[in-house]
């Protein structure tokens, strides 16, 4: 009898031991599953820009990696609306992350919008496509906008509908022929949007202050809401061996809005804007 229940006690001890091993290992397993992606495009959201008078850009804290480029202090900015004379944004050249073919390029930009013979204009002046990172500094007055499909995140900014296509969790293709936004991949991780750019053409700028680059720039971009989905933030990284000694990083901050869907012209009737040329259609294309 002994023997009979020593052997039947085993059998349910190991009984036992098995489904609780499984409820653990579906426990687990429930556990690491992905949660929801963060919803960047609920209830109509855009998104405008802190800081709207600039920088734009803003050195991430805590990091040892360089900033961004930064105002010349001798020449200080002034914004419209402030009731003083508004001025043009000088990047500061003693930034030692700069190689020489970048600063000379630059020097020779600054100096001719110091001694007036041209505007410091950029190319959402004229209506251009801003190109990575150069897109992050939009958002304001116009907001950013998301739109999110599991195959693809678009990004528009409202002023002249600009959009940029995330293709998700694919890999780069294998030769890009570079354009204006470049071939963008992405992926979620956790709370943030990831996404990977490359192939970006050297028409493009790069910030504010009109800086230069090759077509081995190569920008990665962490979005991540803040603030209980009020705001929102952008740290990337800026990679370009011909322009950088090393990569540099940044952030943006936005805020939420709430409005209704609209659409902008920015080149409709723009098109002799100081003397920088619009880009219009020789013929309809449809």
């Amino acid at each position: 009898m002994m023997s009979l229940l020593s052997w039947r006690q085993k059998v349910l001890a190991g009984t036992i031991l098995t489904i609780a091993a499984t409820l653990g290992a579906i426990t687990s397993a429930a556990t690491q599953q992905p949660s929801a992606p963060p919803d960047f495009s609920s209830k109509l959201a855009g998104w405008v820009g802190f800081n709207g008078g600039g920088p734009f850009f803003e050195p991430v804290p805590g990091s040892k990696m360089p900033g961004p480029i930064v105002s010349d202090p001798k020449y200080p900015f002034v914004p419209n609306g402030v009731g003083a004379q508004p001025t043009y944004r000088i990047p500061d050249l003693n930034n030692p992350n700069l190689k020489p073919w970048a600063k000379d390029h630059m020097r020779k930009d600054a100096d001719e919008i110091i001694a007036g013979k041209k505007p410091a204009f950029t190319a959402q002046s004229s209506c251009w496509p801003a190109g990575v990172p150069f897109f992050m500094g939009y958002g304001g007055p116009d907001p950013l906008v998301f739109i999110q499909t599991p195959k693809q995140v678009r990004i528009m900014w409202r002023e002249d509908n600009q959009s940029r296509r995330v293709s998700m969790d694919v890999p780069h293709t294998a030769s890009v022929t570079p354009s204006w936004y470049g071939e963008s991949v992405g992926r979620y991780e956790s709370d943030e949007l990831v996404i990977d750019t490359i192939g970006l053409s050297t028409r493009t700028v790069v910030d504010i202050y009109r800086t230069p680059h090759t077509e081995k720039l190569h920008v990665v971009e962490r979005w991540k809401m803040t603030d209980g989905g009020k705001g929102m933030q952008v740290i990337f990284v800026v990679e370009d061996p011909d322009t950088y000694y090393e990569p540099w990083t940044g952030m943006r901050r936005y805020r939420r809005v709430e409005q209704e869907g609209y659409e902008k012209i920015c080149a409709e009737g723009n098109r002799h804007l100081f003397n920088w040329k619009m880009p219009t259609a020789e013929r309809p294309d449809f």
